[in-house]
């Protein structure tokens, strides 16, 4: 099966539900503009509770490399994803393998730039009014599919929309967030459980590149 990322986790109950339902990936989000910002702390308190199994991404906006690589290391996250206009040239703080690069793809140009990223994969997001991501809005899928990084496919996906955006993109991963929430931060477990059903029997067999990938334990 296709992996599949959970992002905006706020609290643990939400956590596990997404674990037991067969996610790859959560994401926590430490921006705090965003209605979906956790605590790095907090956030700890929550992987403190999770299967090792389970790969934890931070999401980051125009922060700080220092203060970003603080928070990896302080959480135990194993992936980074820069969801803000950060370049090439600051991608390169990070190894390779362990950082995603969030693209809004308007035009032509937009898919040249995202070859310019030393990142593991680029995702494909909306934005709208300023927001960086998480706005409940589909983006070019047309242009998505012409990505020739491994892609990670997010913006507005939900249990209505998820096969037709697979059969379209074909994407290496998925991003949901807003799709499966009953309100910003709180996701909806019925949610979950219903698209990860849909995901499965859509890519159950598929060969698929592996986005998510567990940190190396010392």
């Amino acid at each position: 099966m296709i992996q599949v990322k959970i992002c905006g986790i706020t609290n643990l109950e939400d956590a596990l539900c997404a674990a037991e339902n067969g996610v790859a990936a959560v994401g926590f989000i430490f921006h705090s503009p965003s209605p979906r910002f956790i605590d790095p702390l907090k956030a700890n308190d929550i992987i403190n509770e999770l299967p090792d199994s389970l790969v934890k991404v931070g999401v980051f906006v125009n922060e700080a490399a220092e203060e970003a690589k603080r928070i990896y290391d302080d959480c135990r996250l194993d992936m980074i994803q820069l969801h803000g206009d950060e370049s090439p040239e600051y991608c390169r703080h990070f190894p390779k393998g362990r950082v995603i690069k969030a693209l809004a793809l308007k035009n032509e140009e937009d898919l040249k730039k995202a070859d310019l990223y030393p990142v593991a994969a680029v995702l494909a997001d909306s934005r709208r009014a300023g927001l960086y991501g998480g706005t409940g809005k589909t983006m070019d899928w047309n242009l998505a599919a012409q990505i020739s990084r491994p892609l990670i496919l997010s913006g507005g996906l939900k249990e209505e929309n998820v096969m037709d955006a697979l059969q379209k993109v074909h994407p290496a991963a998925l991003d949901i967030n807003s799709g499966v929430e009953s309100s910003p931060g709180k996701k909806d477990h019925a949610k979950i459980a219903r698209i990860m059903r849909i995901i499965h029997d859509e890519t159950a067999g598929g060969k698929t590149p592996q986005i998510f990938i567990r940190r190396e334990k010392i």
